[in-house]
């Protein structure tokens, strides 16, 4: 096993690349969204994140499997990487990041409870699931693309765990079906609902809107408090973020306007809708501001903050972008990423990219 430079070898990241193209072509398209400083971080982050997931899910023991993500853990940030070339690609991210470790263990605790069946009672356990699932990824994109202070960081883990919100509500019977059930225990009772007669028989019905109703009021909450972290993003990665938030967001509006019933079809946003707000997003993303005093951060993502070195200087952001594509269609594939990598996550087939 050998040490590593600062920099990412040419031959390993080529390596990376090659198994991103091949195994998960919707990850390696979006990635070419991003400036090229960060482009080949996040497809080494995602690599290992995707085998990560794939192991723990599939595996015969996923007990074994989280076992063996924490020593694959301890060579990638003792500078020893295990002979896998995600491993080795991350390592280099790690390195040259300063990549946290508590935020690639909480994204692992994550995938522990999908594997263990973990049930969540209250809204505020839903919170801490997607603050492992999702909030930490975009923590962790945040620290990549620079910026590395406790409310930058907290505003990011917000905006994944709205994402988070989004797709349980969307997908609450395709969940079902397969077992699974996210929505707060608590409220389905509150509203005369059996939670484990609902997953043996997923019906959409008046009570099951009213919860629904609830979980996108949670995630329009926290897309509004993770709004103004946006300002605290570099310039070249602000439109991408807020057209993500905003297109994310009306998942949630057109599932409103189609009575909250996720049981018996998959709420889409129109082609006309997204480019009215891809426009919108190009416009506003210049005169988002941040916020003059910091809200305090979701209680579910506090351990994740704090586990940061928040003190470390941030990166240089004033990078001239590389790719040649226009914004608009750097901003459809970013958009694209959360949902076709949820349904990745869950087993699922992406629907056909048009």
């Amino acid at each position: 096993m050998r040490m590593h430079s600062s920099e990412l070898q040419p031959a390993d990241l080529q390596a990376c690349i090659n198994m991103m193209r091949g195994g998960s072509k919707s990850f390696f398209a979006a990635s070419k969204l991003l400036p090229e400083r960060v482009r080949f971080a996040s497809v080494a982050l995602y690599a290992f994140c995707r085998v990560a997931d794939d192991l723990v899910d599939e595996g015969a023991d996923s007990a074994q499997a989280l076992r063996e993500l924490q020593l694959r853990l301890d060579g990638i940030y003792s500078g020893q990487p295990q002979a896998y070339l995600e491993d080795n690609a991350l390592a280099h991210v790690a390195q040259q990041y300063a990549l946290p470790r508590n935020m690639l263990e909480a994204l692992i605790e994550g995938f522990e409870w999908d594997a263990q069946g973990k049930t969540y009672e209250t809204i505020e356990d839903v919170h801490h699931y997607a603050a492992r699932v999702a909030g930490s990824v975009g923590a962790m994109m945040c620290w990549i693309m620079g910026p590395r202070h406790a409310s930058a960081l907290a505003r990011a883990c917000e905006l994944g765990v709205a994402m988070q919100l989004t797709n349980i509500a969307r997908d609450v019977g395709q969940d079902a079906r397969m077992g699974r059930l996210y929505l707060p225990h608590a409220w389905m009772r509150e509203a005369g609902l059996d939670p484990q007669t609902f997953i043996s028989q997923p019906v959409h019905n008046e009570a099951l809107q009213s919860v629904v109703q609830r979980l996108l009021d949670e995630a329009d909450r926290l897309y509004a408090q993770a709004h103004a972290g946006i300002a605290e993003l570099p310039r070249d990665c602000r439109s991408a973020i807020l057209a993500a938030r905003l297109i994310y967001a009306e998942i949630g509006h057109q599932l409103r306007r189609e009575g909250c019933n996720s049981v018996n079809h998959r709420t889409v946003v129109s082609s006309t809708r997204k480019l009215a707000l891809l426009t919108q997003s190009k416009l506003q993303a210049h005169w988002v501001s941040a916020e003059k005093q910091a809200a305090p951060p979701l209680a579910a993502i506090r351990y994740l903050i704090e586990g940061c070195n928040s003190s470390a200087p941030a990166l240089p952001t004033t990078v001239k972008l590389a790719s040649q594509r226009s914004m608009s269609e750097k901003i459809e594939w970013l958009l694209s990423l959360s949902e076709r990598l949820e349904f990745e996550r869950r087993g699922l087939t992406p629907p056909p990219q048009h």
